[in-house]
């Protein structure tokens, strides 16, 4: 167990709450801190803190006591990080293609958060146990940039702000042919397929709304390249709006065209999909806005470059 001291300097104005105070001045969200105090790890000039509603009194002196995280088995692993931003708080990492974010049947090891653990050792009863630092995620085949939390503030903030679809989430992806129109905003129910309970899939009843904003950036004939902006984050949403609107992801092999996959001038080994560009404000410096760019990664490279001269030849 650690211990975290703070002294109540001097205020103006009405003495704040001691709950507001601490989370205000500790790297602790406010619902952090109300466990803690129900766990009898908050404490007031030595002593179990009553009430969370005490009003402070100049000089006292605070102890959060913060009870070591459980085990959970997951090993640390020193697995190489491309960080594209890091503070205090967060951490934005350029996860590979084939990187799967976290331990789950079939990849109990070699996963994000074994590579987290390693790295950042903080984060380990940040969040889920299962999950530490975890805010949002990628499928496996899809790279690109991911927010990583590294203190309970910094999770609670950023949690809020993804429900809240505060995030700016942009996305880049090759798709095989060229849509119509060029640029659009598709808005449906996505949700379970009903013949197929691993897939998603638009549904006129049922589901949970969907919206994404698409436009062609680049156009190779039979494929282009679209700069994708998502305003809600439905599991496998630009892969099945994509397929909806009738431009599969390349290389998308649950909702994509193996046909027209082996019409590609080169072999597709995963969903040539991107997070290319992320925008949020800053989880505790509430004022600044940060942005953060991940570089397509060398197979999208190598295929659009194929495509060019593909497409030069026809």
């Amino acid at each position: 167990m650690t211990e975290e001291k703070y002294i109540v300097e001097p205020f103006e104005g009405k003495s704040p709450r001691a709950d507001a105070w601490l989370a205000q001045n500790s790297e602790h969200s406010r619902s952090r801190i109300q466990k803690l105090f129900e766990q009898g790890n908050i404490l007031c000039n030595g002593e179990p803190l009553d009430t969370l509603s005490h009003r402070l009194q100049f000089g006292e002196c605070y102890t959060i006591r913060v009870p070591e995280a459980a085990s959970t088995g997951i090993q640390p692993e020193n697995i190489p990080l491309d960080i594209l931003y890091e503070d205090d708080a967060i951490v934005v990492v350029n996860k590979p293609p084939q990187l799967v974010v976290h331990p789950a049947p079939g990849h109990e090891t070699g996963t994000l958060v074994n590579a987290l653990l390693f790295h950042y050792p903080g984060i380990f009863s940040i969040g889920g146990e299962d999950r530490p630092g975890i805010v949002h995620r990628l499928d496996q085949d899809t790279s690109g940039a991911l927010i990583i939390a590294k203190t309970d503030k910094a999770i609670a903030a950023l949690q809020e702000a993804f429900q809240k679809n505060e995030v700016k989430k942009t996305y880049k992806a090759l798709v095989h042919g060229v849509p119509y129109p060029i640029a659009g905003r598709i808005e449906t129910n996505i949700g379970r397929n009903p013949q197929d309970r691993k897939k998603m899939c638009v549904l006129q009843e049922q589901g949970r709304n969907a919206i994404t904003e698409y436009t062609t950036e680049r156009d190779y004939g039979n494929a282009s390249l679209v700069s994708v902006n998502i305003e809600t984050g439905r599991t496998h949403q630009i892969r099945v709006h994509m397929n909806y609107l009738g431009n599969p992801v390349i290389g998308d092999q649950t909702y994509g065209s193996m046909r027209r996959d082996m019409r590609m001038p080169i072999k597709v080994k995963r969903q040539m999909l991107h997070a290319a560009r992320l925008e949020f404000m800053h989880p505790v410096r509430k004022r600044e806005r940060i942005v953060v760019e991940a570089p397509l990664p060398e197979d999208m490279r190598t295929l659009m470059d194929a495509l060019k001269h593909q497409s030069a030849r026809t």
